[in-house]
């Protein structure tokens, strides 16, 4: 519908290498129409969007946050993710393990296990 805002999605462990399916995330989401919001604290900007060093610093609401990053650093970040009371959140392949599915879950996630990339109807390889 005319003046609808396209729906947005915060890629945690976005990098600016193509290579990475972090990277291969943001153009995956940009080609549905997305608003991204890259967040890695090293970068200051990926495909052209500014980068984020965390997702509290990303402006608004985020209806979709998908995770790049390993266990031990999504565990630390975890309650970040919670302020911003997300409707979906993507553990992607590698980034989920027990206690912090259950850490999520505590904090009132529901933490989708799945590559969010291929949700969208894109396979990672198109974006290699």
């Amino acid at each position: 519908m005319p003046g609808d805002k396209p729906p947005t999605v915060a890629v945690i462990g976005a990098s600016s290498d193509r290579a990475k399916y972090s990277n291969r995330a943001v153009r995956a989401y940009l080609a549905r129409g997305y608003t991204v919001f890259p967040v890695n604290p090293r970068e200051t900007t990926i495909e052209g969007l500014p980068a984020y060093a965390s997702i509290r610093d990303v402006p608004g609401p985020v209806e979709r946050v998908t995770v790049y990053v390993p266990p031990a650093v999504l565990l630390a970040i975890l309650p970040e993710i919670a302020e911003k009371a997300p409707a979906e959140v993507y553990f992607n392949p590698g980034s989920e393990r027990d206690d912090v599915i259950e850490k999520a879950r505590a904090l009132g996630l529901d933490p989708i296990l799945a590559c969010s990339i291929t949700e969208i109807g894109f396979s990672p390889r198109q974006f290699a």
